[in-house]
């Protein structure tokens, strides 16, 4: 079997550079319209710190953050607690708001008492850059 053939259809299928220049020929590659639902509720924010590492969310990373959407048990979110934005998990048990990270190592945030949890958006992407661009 050739290195390039599907293994359960039998195709042929282009790989490497050409095949990705050949997918750029036929449309414009618009990160917008891919990664933005509703433009007047997206923002984009840059990552600090690594308690989000273990889910693939690094330092520098580029969020992008839809404040229109409610988060669900489990979602990445941004919020604000404690004086500070944070990027976390959205745990919602009963009445009950805390933000976990995926760092084992780092407290959750519970929203109990005077410690109020504010939901700033839903993180609906990543982007994460491999090589290192030009600083700014």
């Amino acid at each position: 079997m050739d290195a390039n053939q599907d293994l359960f259809s039998g195709e042929k299928h282009a790989t490497g550079f050409s095949a990705v220049a050949e997918s750029c020929e036929a449309e414009a590659l618009d990160l917008n319209a891919l990664l933005v639902r509703r433009r007047a509720a997206t923002f984009f924010v840059r990552m600090s710190g690594d308690a989000m590492a273990g889910a693939g969310i690094r330092p520098g990373d580029i969020l992008v953050v839809d404040r229109s959407l409610e988060p669900s048990d489990g979602t990445p979110v941004v919020a604000f607690a404690g004086g500070e934005f944070v990027v976390r998990f959205w745990r919602r048990a009963g009445n009950r708001v805390s933000l976990e990270a995926s760092d084992p190592d780092t407290s959750p945030i519970v929203g109990e008492g005077d410690r109020e949890i504010r939901l700033f958006g839903v993180v609906t992407a990543c982007v994460h850059r491999f090589a290192k661009g030009p600083e700014k």
